[in-house]
């Protein structure tokens, strides 16, 4: 009930995303604008608070972040390996492949941060934010590098690769919350405050940006490649990571978390850089609808498994 309760005002605010485009803000300029202020400012506020609020000691950061890690770079794998396949059997177009490898990477910060904390509290928060604020940047430079590959019909070279990496503000964002935590420095209140405050921001309007792009001719007959995205980000990529969670030794708060945190939807900022780079944006929203819908199944299944495993 609880991770239901978490889902359903997510549903709730791409449903309102979804009627605002259509009724109160039609312009496209409005939802640019929106796209920019989540892209650029807000969502990396958040990720800069976590990264300098999180207590390192206080987790085991190999395991955590080791099987998550691992778990990311096998998919990344077999997404690069399934590739021909996925365009000469299924008609995948490079920008549509982004979309694809966007759905299968990425994960629901918002959602798995709220999850973690009704859960465990501060301290499901706290392995929660070390594991997002460390593989945010690794991930990033994934779906960067693939969107930079696929979707132009000319790729670029690696120094424009490289560009597209540094312009990041997702990856600088962490890097700098990072630097902070790591040099002990002890920011004021009143900052930490403004970017905590913008930081919450970002998951409502990051969500409404969704819902604005999203396009529900194609919900119901969903096609193959979506399917499968959905498979390998809610099925196989907990199992995955609860699997090299054990590996690694981990038991009880931290397993729980890190399978949970797999074990989530794909993120609204997916959405937002696939706009950036020429990505199929219809497409991701799409994905990312069916996630949201397909999780409410999923995660429940998923905290049973874990909790029974490592509990």
């Amino acid at each position: 009930m609880l991770i239901l309760n978490a889902l359903i005002p997510v549903a709730l605010i791409v449903a309102l995303g979804y009627w605002l485009r259509r009724v109160l803000l039609r312009e496209p300029a409005h939802w640019y604008g929106m796209e920019q202020l989540t892209y650029y400012v807000l969502f990396p506020s958040l990720l800069v608070v976590s990264a300098a609020r999180a207590d390192l000691s206080k987790v085991n950061f190999a395991g955590v972040v080791g099987a998550y890690a691992l778990t990311l770079a096998l998919l990344f794998a077999l997404l690069i390996a399934i590739r021909p396949f996925l365009v000469r059997r299924m008609g995948v177009t490079g920008p549509a492949f982004t979309s694809v490898a966007q759905g299968v990477l990425r994960w629901n910060s918002y959602l798995a941060l709220a999850i973690a904390d009704g859960l465990f509290g501060p301290e499901g928060v706290a392995v929660a934010a070390i594991a997002l604020t460390s593989l945010v940047p690794l991930v990033n430079i994934m779906v960067v590098w693939v969107l930079a590959r696929h979707a132009s019909a000319t790729p670029p070279g690696m120094p424009e690769v490289a560009r597209q990496l540094l312009k990041n503000p997702l990856i600088w964002s962490c890097a700098v919350g990072m630097l902070i935590n790591a040099s002990g420095l002890r920011l004021p209140t009143v900052l930490m405050d403004f970017g905590d405050i913008l930081g919450r921001a970002s998951l409502a309007i990051g969500l409404l940006v969704v819902g604005g792009g999203l396009s529900l001719r194609g919900l119901a007959t969903p096609r193959g490649y979506t399917m499968l995205t959905v498979a390998l980000n809610l099925v196989a990529r907990p199992a995955l990571t609860l699997a090299l969670g054990l590996a690694f030794g981990l038991r009880g708060v931290e397993l729980i978390t890190i399978t949970l945190l797999a074990a989530v939807p794909s993120a609204p900022a997916g959405y937002v850089l696939a706009r950036q780079m020429g990505g199929d944006a219809p497409l991701l929203a799409q994905i990312l609808t069916l996630q949201l819908l397909a999780s409410a199944v999923t995660l429940p299944l998923v905290a049973f498994v874990a909790t029974a495993l490592g509990g």
